[in-house]
């Protein structure tokens, strides 16, 4: 017997719990079935099981041989299914959740582009203004900007991302450029009210120092869309992920304040439950979605503002 095979066999006798069940499932006699395990112990060395007329009993070595087996079978056909994983086609349901702005500019059409691609699956798209808790029944992938909290989740970062201080040029020649981040607390600033943190508490770090400041302004949202259309309408300042504003950077419609601080991590990430990484639809969906944001005219690329 090969080795898998043995595993195999012995697993199906511990489980069937008797020579004569296990002799019935694989169309052997018992007497057949009891050689096959006495060559498997005079192979080891040791005694597997007790046997008596009608059951069977795990020794201490069996015991053991029985728990190892088990999972070294199931590393077996895990790998056989990600192998096969890799070459079957997606097919079937794949849910989505994403955040409003981000997911309108850039989630939905990524979809568009995959569905063509793969018109076995059906997706649907679910948008929200704070990131769905995972695990989540009615969700297989949620895209989350930022540090991921829950390491029992797997996340696949598809986009590098930072989050920047942006204001129009006429908002700046009318209120000055601040040099340093206690200087917001002096300029109109447009607050975004989103996600369980407090909302109007802006961190920046600069040469291993953070700084936390509140800001206010006379505007606040918890829509980013909202937010942005005000920065561009000269209403004061807003941090923004770069994704949101890259374009109006690259046109001069807006322009970075305190370039020279760093704010909170904001990379893109596709988040999904460990028992889906196997899945092709998911696979494929996260890799194909990393492609179209690396070639997305709108993104940041290599920009440096």
């Amino acid at each position: 017997m090969n080795g898998d095979m043995e595993l195999g066999f012995f697993c199906l006798l511990v489980r069937q719990g008797s020579l004569a069940a296990t002799a019935r499932e694989l169309n052997l006699t018992p007497p057949a079935v009891s050689r096959r395990l006495s060559q498997l112990e005079e192979r080891l060395g040791v005694r597997l099981l007790n046997r008596t007329t009608r059951r069977i009993s795990l020794t201490g070595e069996g015991e053991v041989y029985f728990e190892n087996a088990k999972r070294i079978l199931s590393d077996i056909d895990d790998m056989e299914r990600l192998v096969s994983s890799n070459r079957a086609a997606p097919k079937g349901l794949l849910r989505i959740n994403a955040p409003l702005g981000f997911g309108r500019s850039y989630i939905g059409p990524a979809i568009s582009a995959f569905i063509k691609r793969y018109p076995d699956v059906e997706v649907q798209l679910h948008l929200t203004d704070r990131p769905v808790s995972l695990p989540d029944d009615t969700i297989d992938i949620s895209i989350r900007f930022g540090e991921i909290p829950d390491s029992r989740l797997v996340a696949k970062k598809i986009a590098v991302n930072r989050r920047l201080l942006v204001a129009s040029p006429a908002y700046l020649r009318a209120a000055g450029k601040p040099a340093y981040p206690h200087d917001l607390a002096q300029h109109q600033c447009i607050v975004l009210r989103q996600n369980d943190a407090a909302y109007g508490n802006w961190r920046l770090s600069r040469g291993g120092r953070t700084e936390t400041i509140k800001v206010h302004g006379k505007l606040s949202t918890n829509d980013g869309e909202v937010a942005l259309n005000w920065a561009l309408e000269s209403y004061g300042i807003l941090m923004r992920a770069e994704w949101d504003v890259a374009k109006y950077l690259r046109s001069g419609r807006l322009e970075r304040v305190l370039a020279d601080y760093d704010t909170m991590p904001a990379d893109i990430h596709a988040v999904y439950p460990e028992r889906l990484s196997l899945s092709a639809k998911v696979s494929c969906f996260v890799e194909h979605l990393r492609n179209y944001l690396s070639q997305h005219a709108d993104g940041p690329g290599q920009s440096k503002w």
